[in-house]
């Protein structure tokens, strides 16, 4: 992007606090030389003060990653299983001299709970963060578009028809049936936006009717299913990581390792495009192909999220608006705010599943609902009524 261009959304995309930053050196300046009230602000202390928001908004990152750390801790200790702080570290950094139980309880069954967690609380807020910036809409979210309904209707097909291939574990095949349902609905939304030129408030119907069209259809692999392949069901539609193993968090770690940068690279884009699509056009933005570019990330992390542990909802809605009030609009902080705060939601989430009812791990989808709903219908009691 040329020089003005970078300066213009510079201003553009600090513009409130740019303008609280001259206000505040004009009254220095006024403090400094009485009756200068119309000598122009010190531009030193404009950049003091911009510094010292980027600083507070760095520092706002590290204290949710620390809170990530505390929360992902806290789930290798807290199980059926009691565990010492001291046992958990001997395990942990010495598993030879622990009893093998404790070892493959902590090595085999905790440690990837709890990172799953992370890293799917991540993928959703980093999704719903960019989807809620290209529809231009509060309450879009990777279920808006019926990302997750498609990939447990792609499961239940996998699970109550018996799919098999010579070779394929049957969990890999169910999860790679849910993200090829899942990448579908998007791609399906896509070429709508492409080819009809739809509006954001159409892409967004358009999602909520996959989203019924693919639920009918999950109630009804739910209705012809035996007694043995419905408990399966129960995993997609519920959401649960008790399925998390080592090769699955791989892969998901490793694509949003690849996907974030590509995220960030667009974060210029991204904040200019908050402004509104005809701003962002004036200002050398190409708005659909920003779209179609985030859309597909979009798709890739929700599609991975669903094949892995299923339907939950509300974590994509509820990070990206809470990393907002945190960071503001600045995509190059809220966007890694976002999946900060999506990662810390849902390892908090899945430490209350685990202790909520002792000896039950509650389903996650339950528990991310509980505190989504309310947060839903708040961000609708804000909307300003169309007039």
């Amino acid at each position: 992007m040329p020089t003005p261009i970078r300066f213009l959304s510079f201003m553009q995309k600090e513009k409130m606090k740019t303008h609280k930053a001259f206000s505040t050196a004009h009254r220095q300046a006024q403090d400094i030389m009485p009756g200068t009230k119309n000598t122009p602000p010190d531009i030193t202390a404009v950049q003091t003060i911009y510094r010292a928001s980027i600083y507070k908004r760095l520092f706002i990152l590290v204290c949710l990653a620390a809170g990530v750390v505390l929360s992902v801790g806290a789930n290798f200790m807290v199980g059926p299983a009691h565990l010492s702080p001291t046992l958990f570290l001997h395990t942990l950094f010495n598993p030879a001299s622990v009893p093998q139980q404790t070892a493959i309880i902590v090595w085999q069954i905790r440690m990837p709970y709890a990172l799953m967690a992370a890293c799917i609380g991540g993928a959703l807020g980093l999704a719903g963060a960019e989807m809620q910036t290209v529809l231009a809409n509060p309450l879009a979210s990777p279920f808006t578009l019926g990302v997750s309904a498609a990939g447990a209707f792609g499961a239940s097909l996998a699970i109550v028809l018996q799919w098999h291939i010579a070779g394929v574990p049957d969990n890999w095949l169910v999860a790679g049936c849910a993200f090829v349902f899942s990448v579908f609905s998007v791609f399906a939304l896509d070429m709508l936006t492409r080819f009809r030129q739809a509006d954001t408030s159409t892409v967004i119907l358009c999602g909520v009717a996959l989203v019924f069209s693919f639920q009918a259809l999950v109630a009804l692999m739910q209705f012809v299913a035996s007694e043995d392949t419905l408990q399966d069901l129960v995993f997609w539609t519920l959401g649960s990581l008790s399925r998390a193993t080592w090769a699955t968090l791989a892969l998901l770690a490793g694509s949003l390792t690849l996907i974030f940068p590509l995220s960030l690279r667009s974060a210029g884009n991204l904040t200019l495009l908050r402004m509104g699509e005809e701003r962002a056009a004036s200002l050398g933005v190409d708005v659909p192909h920003l779209r179609r570019a985030a859309l597909l990330r979009i798709s890739f992390l929700c599609a991975l999220s669903v094949a892995f542990v299923g339907v939950i909802g509300f974590v994509g809605l509820v990070a990206p608006h809470i990393a907002r009030r945190l960071v503001g609009e600045d995509h190059h902080f809220s966007l890694p705010a976002s999946l900060l705060t999506g990662a810390l939601v849902l390892s908090v989430s899945s430490l209350v599943a685990r202790i909520l009812v002792p000896g039950i791990v509650v389903p996650l989808g339950i528990i991310t609902s509980l505190v989504g709903i309310p947060f839903f219908l708040a961000i609708i009691l804000k909307q300003r009524p169309m007039v």
